[in-house]
């Protein structure tokens, strides 16, 4: 198969993987070397002065020896097949980013073999642009569970991150649908990432409305492994069915707004000072889809607003409809020198629309009239969510 050909097969195979973040690493390009990954992240996603940025995502193959019920490049799948050997991705790596068309690589990989053999070649391709080429451009590897503990060392020494996918919120989840995989077996994976310097950090992703699995009990998995792992992000991706599909799939695709709604409460849990067991009840296991999770807890905790916005904490004000930490962060500074009044939140174009029905001034009393009504009206910008949580901090 021609290099162009493969490349077609393996770059869409890639899109399925959605473990990907800003790189947030510290390699800086040396006078020989080619290339800066301090700069740059990888596409699709917003590095945090607001840039996008793009790489090359591709799978080393898509030959497969498990048969993950979920995955469209499992062994019982006739989707056509291709691999690219380790000289083809460091050439198409080198070409790409010569030509401007890239600032890094992700590379993931179907196994074939075993887990060793799989993580020998996914590594070769970072050593020989490290080494050989000087290559100082981003790299994101996705590590094989079960690998050897030498080889995600090597993966974390030339890369600037390696993830490895829990997949399922549960076990028994996994045990149906992914047999050969198992979470301690995942998460020993990620210990010997994170003690593997200098990797920059590490990512998850699972995949949502495959199972059962409520989001309470996906909000408690990912706040287990942020505790335990120290990870940057877990991305969330809302099943999508896929052709020749297992009987025991849902015919149908996870609501995209589920996903949504779940990296908005992960947001919450990692930059507003929200526990898991907030998020949800224990009436409702999942989180409401025709509201925001910071929204929706307010609603059900009507005692703790009004609060004062010259008087509260860092921590009261965070759970605020609309302010966001940049904005909690500005009414901190400025009510040192100002008494601030509900206008002078509006000038400083806080979403006062929704603020003002759990905020006062000190002058002017909560209006609650018609409360859930009145907000569950307000529009959400649905596909920017996470580019305008990141820039403005409005949340």
């Amino acid at each position: 198969m021609e290099v162009s050909a493969k490349l077609h097969v393996l770059a869409d195979a890639a899109k399925y993987d959605a473990a990907c973040a800003s790189s947030e690493s510290t390699r800086k390009r040396s006078a020989a070397g080619l290339g800066n990954a301090a700069p740059g992240g990888i596409c699709h996603s917003f590095t945090p002065d607001g840039r996008c940025v793009s790489l090359l995502k591709i799978l080393l193959t898509n030959y497969c020896i498990y048969d993950c019920a979920y995955c469209v490049n499992r062994i019982s799948s006739d989707t056509p097949r291709a691999r690219f050997t380790v000289a083809e991705v460091v050439n198409l790596t080198i070409e790409f980013y010569k030509r401007n068309y890239i600032e890094g690589l992700f590379l993931s990989s179907g196994i074939i073999q075993s887990p060793d053999y799989t993580m020998e070649q996914i590594v070769a391709v970072a050593r020989e642009l490290r080494t050989e080429h000087r290559f100082c451009g981003y790299i994101h590897l996705k590590a094989v569970p079960g690998a050897s503990p030498e080889l995600l060392a090597d993966a974390g020494r030339f890369a600037d991150r390696v993830s490895v996918n829990i997949e399922m919120a549960r076990q028994h989840d996994l045990d149906r649908l992914a047999p050969a995989k198992r979470h301690d077996v995942i998460e020993t994976s990620m210990t010997r990432i994170r003690a593997a310097e200098p990797v920059a950090g590490q990512t998850t992703q699972m995949v949502i409305g495959a199972t059962p699995a409520t989001d309470s009990e996906i909000l408690a998995k990912s706040d287990e492994l942020y505790r335990s792992h120290a990870l940057r992000r877990v991305y969330y991706s809302a099943y999508s069915p896929i052709p020749h599909a297992a009987s025991e799939l849902p015919a149908q695709p996870a609501p995209l707004v589920r996903e949504h709604r779940l990296y908005q409460a992960d947001w919450l849990m990692r930059h507003y000072g929200f526990q898991v067991g907030e998020l949800t009840t224990e009436a409702e296991r999942n989180l409401p889809l025709d509201a925001d999770p910071k929204l929706a807890w307010a609603l059900r905790h009507r005692e703790f607003f009004p609060i004062d916005v010259n008087a509260a904490t860092r921590e009261a004000l965070l759970r605020v409809p609309g302010l966001g930490v940049r904005t909690v962060e500005r009414i901190l500074r400025l009510r040192r020198h100002l008494r601030l009044t509900l206008a002078d939140l509006g000038k400083m174009r806080v979403p006062i629309r929704r603020a003002r029905h759990f905020l006062t001034d000190g002058a002017r009393e909560l209006d609650s009239l018609a409360l859930p009504s009145r907000l569950l009206a307000l529009p959400e910008q649905l596909p920017l969510f996470a580019a305008r949580e990141a820039v403005t901090g409005e949340f």
